[in-house]
């Protein structure tokens, strides 16, 4: 495991405005500390720095791992993991009440290979926006 600094950890959680950057879900509601995520992963030679790192609720953190790249089942094209350092995230995703409705084939892709509308996230969505942090402004 690549060890975060403190300040780097810091500047990465306030830039996220505590969300993670992948579903949008608040860390504020959570139980689990959110992960510091590497885009490209260290694996595959990616470094330690603010461009390259992105805040993900452990949820979207370990379904994402390592990949590079995911396929869009509508089309059957591989794309690239959507990267929220040098992609808006309203391009590629939309929201439909609490569910993350993929754009693009690296939205739709997304949003299957991290199952960002399984039940538990919209239920935890439901209860995000019952407390006003939901939707992400």
């Amino acid at each position: 495991m690549t060890r975060i600094p403190a300040s780097l950890r810091e500047l990465v959680v306030k830039r996220a405005y505590n969300r993670c950057e992948y579903c949008g879900i608040s860390q504020l509601g959570q139980v689990a500390t959110f992960h510091i995520d590497h885009i490209i992963p260290v694996v595959a030679g990616g470094a330690t720095t603010a461009e390259n790192l992105a805040l993900a609720c452990v949820s979207c953190s370990l379904r994402k791992g390592a990949r590079q790249e995911i396929q869009d089942l509508a089309t059957g094209e591989t794309v690239r993991v959507f990267n929220p350092r040098q992609q808006a995230w309203k391009e590629h995703f939309a929201w439909e009440g609490d569910r993350v409705v993929g754009l693009t084939s690296i939205g739709r892709a997304m949003v299957q290979a991290l199952d960002l509308n399984r039940a538990i996230m919209l239920a935890i969505r439901a209860e995000e926006e019952l407390l006003g942090r939901h939707p992400p402004p």
